[in-house]
């Protein structure tokens, strides 16, 4: 593999795409000569400079990549892809990394399940992802852990972008459209057809070169500092243990409609019951029952199966195979002694801000200054309030400020509810007026 040249970011005086390094799966073929998108339309970027590489899926492959990653140079761009809507897990089902030098590899993790040795040589480099949130827990179950990370995404946001998806950024920036139809496909199948694998592909081909484009903006702003915590924030987030929710059976969809403690432990017996099988099957739980066929079951509450099958949801052939599946579930609800029946959750911090004017005037009166306080600095600085500072951090300090209102007690409070040095900086003379009583 050879260094390809840069992609160079398309600017407001070379819009016709002719001083653009193109690819050549992006340039016309020359009966399309007269079809060049001209005065700012994108090129369709349509296949790797490389071309489609098949997936690794055996050691002699995986340790060919390895030694080609080794030599590589610079940054390397990584994405994963998972099955979500289909399979129970979260985990990869297709991992896809280039690197200067090294080209573009498509990496299959069910035969290849422990990527160690590839994390060993690309470890120190800076690793670019997109959304990288998303995609850090299903590549540390691989062994592929950052040291140092671009998120493209996250950037784009700290530069004001309002349109922050790859495909977006990748038109505005660098000139180039991507086609995203196979985003939700079920990559947990086999084999992987060939429009499925270019599609992989072309999600890294670019993330280097946008992360120039970005990197360049963010500098050109002033806020490469913030985007270096940032990114050092995700680095240490992923190597925490997934937090594990508190009766995950709550966040059924719909569940505010189910009135009554009796009525939603018909909510959390179905939902166990459904969750068991879906595990079991490795399928996603929406696929073995949808959410609104337990809360039509919940609410109705049927005692036999002909009245079970007759509500919304209960109508495939799957579902009612596991007729007395449902039934039961709902007859261990009915049989549950009063005390064991639900009880509202302790909530944790600050009640709803709604709640705030009856509970306690003062604190939300310090919620709305400050407030104004986040939405006015991140205007003039151009990015979302939520990447100024997160909606829960604000609630919770005007919920409970120090004892004594400093700017020293208040970035003291910032810190301990994991704000950056950044956002302290930015925020602190204002927010602590803010929170001084009037």
């Amino acid at each position: 593999m050879t260094d390809e040249p840069p992609l160079r970011r398309r600017t407001a005086a070379s819009r016709t795409g002719n001083d653009i390094e193109t690819p050549p799966s992006a340039r016309p073929e020359p009966s399309d000569a007269g079809t060049e998108s001209t005065g700012g339309e994108s090129v369709p970027l349509t296949a790797p400079r490389e071309g489609t590489p098949e997936p690794v899926t055996v050691p002699e492959q995986l340790a060919e990549v390895v030694a080609r990653f080794a030599a590589g140079s610079g940054p390397v761009a990584l994405d994963a892809e998972r099955a979500s809507g289909y399979r129970y897990s979260q985990r990869a089902y297709l991992v896809q990394l280039r690197r200067s030098g090294a080209g573009t590899a498509l990496i299959d993790p069910l035969p290849l399940p422990d990527l160690s040795a590839l994390h060993a040589v690309i470890a120190d480099t800076e690793w670019v992802l997109h959304a990288a949130n998303q995609d850090l827990p299903c590549l540390a179950e691989l062994g592929l852990r950052p040291r140092r990370l671009f998120d493209t995404e996250l950037a784009a946001r700290l530069a004001g972008f309002e349109r922050v998806g790859l495909a977006a950024l990748t038109e505005q920036l660098l000139g180039y459209s991507l086609e995203k139809h196979h985003s939700a496909a079920d990559w947990s199948s086999r084999p992987l057809p060939e429009s499925w694998l270019t599609y992989a592909a072309l999600d890294v081909e670019l993330l280097t070169d946008l992360r120039d484009a970005l990197d360049a903006e963010l500098t050109r702003q002033g806020k490469s500092q913030w985007a270096e915590e940032e990114f050092a924030a995700l680095v240490q987030a992923g190597t925490r243990p997934p937090r594990v929710r508190a009766e995950p059976w709550r966040r059924t969809s719909g569940i505010h409609r189910v009135r009554g403690a009796r009525a939603q432990a018909r909510v959390r017996s179905l939902w166990y019951a459904r969750d068991q099988i879906a595990a079991r099957r490795d399928s996603a739980p929406g696929r073995v029952l949808p959410d609104s066929a337990i809360v039509a079951a919940a609410e109705l509450d049927p005692k036999d199966e002909k009245t079970l099958l007759t509500l919304p949801g209960f109508g495939g052939r799957s579902v009612r195979r596991l007729a007395r599946t449902w039934l039961a579930a709902l007859d261990d609800a009915r049989q549950l002694p009063d005390e064991d029946l639900p009880v509202a959750p302790t909530v944790e911090g600050p009640p709803p801000p709604h709640r705030w004017a009856e509970r306690d005037p003062a604190a939300a009166a310090r919620l709305a200054r400050s407030r104004e306080v986040v939405l006015r600095l991140a205007g003039e600085h151009n990015l979302p309030p939520e990447n100024l500072i997160s909606p829960d951090t604000v609630r919770r300090l005007a919920w409970q400020p120090p004892e004594e209102i400093t700017e020293a007690t208040v970035a003291d409070a910032l810190r301990a509810l994991h704000a950056r040095e950044w956002q302290i900086a930015l925020l602190l003379p204002a927010l602590t007026e803010a929170l001084l009583p009037t």
